[in-house]
């Protein structure tokens, strides 16, 4: 799942937009087509995230990449039932921790983008469709093509992502069955102290000069 998930996050910043008029105006299969193909033009020509500054990279996702993920949502879900067991301070904390973990885990595999190619499929959309599916698939020369479907929610602040599947295997999902064995065996704190923990280790010094 690891490989999986590094993939996904090889794509993660397609869905950076071009301004934030750009999300009210543009349809989301739109949006993500035309910015995934500006911005990974972008990141193969950044020398310093070849090189693999990671710091670089993180703070990159900071600005432009979190704005467009429900990830309060992506939370919920990836905890499930024992979401309404936890405080609203233990919420706040979970949401922290999971949106770090993702946002550190992608900012490592994305210093090794090189060169694959995104294909996007047609979007099935109704204009009454508040969730919708954009399917893409990442070719790379050598191996097997991989799907990552994003599925987003309009709201008023434009179209968000909570949830990614990549080669049919949910990202809520898959941390969910982790999430509950954390749960059972430490509590909702135990699972925080474990995310966090795992938040330390994927720091890393590189590029931060």
């Amino acid at each position: 799942m690891q490989r999986v998930l590094s993939c996904f996050f090889a794509l993660f910043l397609g869905l950076v937009p071009l301004a934030s008029a750009d999300v009210e105006v543009k349809a989301p299969d739109v949006l993500v087509r035309d910015v995934t193909n500006e911005v990974l033009e972008i990141v193969r020509k950044d020398r310093a995230i070849q090189a693999g500054d990671t710091q670089r990279v993180f703070g990159l996702v900071q600005d432009k990449v979190l704005p467009h993920f429900n990830f309060r949502r992506m939370t919920m879900l990836a905890v499930g039932r024992d979401w309404r067991n936890a405080t609203p301070e233990q919420q706040g904390r979970l949401v922290d921790a999971f949106q770090t973990l993702l946002v550190r885990t992608y900012s490592n595999a994305l210093t090794q983008y090189r060169d694959q190619v995104i294909e996007f499929r047609p979007v099935r959309q109704t204009a009454a469709d508040t969730t919708v599916q954009v399917r893409t698939e990442v070719r790379q020369s050598g191996a097997q093509p991989i799907g990552i479907d994003y599925t987003l929610e309009k709201t008023e602040k434009g179209w968000k992502v909570f949830d990614v599947v990549v080669a049919g295997v949910s990202l809520v999902t898959n941390y969910r069955g982790s999430f509950g064995d954390e749960i059972r065996a430490g509590g909702i704190d135990g699972l925080i102290r474990s995310l966090e923990e795992k938040n330390r280790s994927l720091e890393t010094p590189q590029g931060a000069k």
